[in-house]
């Protein structure tokens, strides 16, 4: 099969390598589409992303769609010609996190596309059959790969307790930020305001149904009035974050989704005076159902994100584009073209 290879910052290579077998409970999957993640591009760009460092050659890509064409030995989830989406992490199912039900957390995860592990810019991949989830044919082969962005919103808005009558603050209109915002919604948020400093994805948010959009270059988000239950902040900004956590009201709470600098300023007082929740998220557990439900319906566009496809030959094309593209929100890869 060709996989497009990380050899060093900058430098992918097309290359052939054997076909993988499937081993007990595990599927081969022909690969139709891979969503490119900021992450893929700053493996691209900088060799690694803290402790992860890419010290020998990496398929990158961790957003997979396509079709099962072997089951291996055990296999009673799947038959051959089921249409997938990838989960793209396989845990080791016994650690402690994994039997508390956080399998995110799990300290031995494969998790395609990190060091040491070979994603999906390939033209097939193996992976546990309990981690490719039949989509329908209502569902193209774009929108059964970005499930995975999809269900980092999904994480963030069960973290963050999202319900009817919740007032969302989504800072960072990249396209987790657009998910996390379509999400939300979903889940019955009446007010969704999203923040960004670039007018072509603040008009996307409004194509698909935000409740508000602020471009905070012009408007800073203390100027907005707007006092939010609940903020998903995507856009990893340090400045950006601290003005943000400013703005929650009294017992909200904070779900920090975008991955910025090692460390940032919070506003400590404020955090405490209104009793704010901070946390983290780090990927998703359990979120693939109802991701594909929520898309399955129409109450999630994922299609809509999509503005670039690219061939096998061309993932650097595909990962340098937001820079030559400020229109660009998703490009997608097709490893069979």
């Amino acid at each position: 099969m060709r996989a497009a290879v990380l050899h060093g910052v900058g430098k992918i290579q097309l290359e052939e390598r054997p076909r993988p077998e499937p081993g007990p409970r595990e599927v081969l999957v022909r690969v139709a589409s891979v969503g490119t993640c900021g992450s893929d591009v700053h493996y691209y760009e900088h060799g690694r992303i803290g402790d992860f460092v890419v010290d020998s050659p990496l398929v990158l890509g961790h957003e997979p769609s396509g079709t099962v064409v072997v089951t291996g030995p055990g296999v009673s989830r799947h038959r051959v010609g089921q249409r997938v989406s990838v989960e793209p992490g396989v845990p080791d199912f016994t650690c402690r996190q994994c039997r508390a039900g956080r399998y995110n957390l799990c300290p031995r995860m494969r998790f395609f596309g990190t060091p040491p592990i070979d994603g999906a810019f390939c033209e097939y991949v193996v992976t546990h059959e309990e981690f490719a989830y039949p989509v329908p044919d209502t569902l193209s082969d774009d929108a059964a790969a970005l499930i995975e962005p999809l269900s980092v919103g999904v994480w963030a808005c069960r973290k963050a307790r999202v319900e009817p009558g919740t007032r969302v603050l989504v800072t960072g209109a990249g396209p987790v930020g657009l998910l996390c915002m379509q999400t939300a919604l979903a889940f019955g948020a009446t007010d969704v305001l999203i923040t960004d400093v670039n007018p072509v994805r603040l008009g996307v948010a409004r194509d698909l149904g935000a409740s508000e959009t602020l471009d905070v270059r012009e408007t800073p988000l203390s100027d907005a009035g707007f006092e939010p239950d609940v903020l998903l902040e995507c856009s990893g900004h340090p400045a950006a974050i601290g003005e943000a956590v400013r703005a929650v009201g009294r017992a909200g709470r904070v779900v920090l989704i975008g991955m910025g600098g090692d460390e940032i300023p919070l506003p400590l007082s404020h955090v405490q005076t209104r009793e704010l929740e901070v946390t983290g998220t780090f990927r998703y557990a359990g979120t693939w159902p109802a991701a594909i439900a929520l898309a399955a319906a129409g109450r999630v566009q994922l299609d809509a994100l999509v503005t670039g496809h690219y061939g096998l030959a061309d993932v650097e094309q595909a990962l340098t584009a937001g820079a030559r593209d400020p229109k660009l929100v998703k490009a997608v890869v097709r490893p069979q073209e």
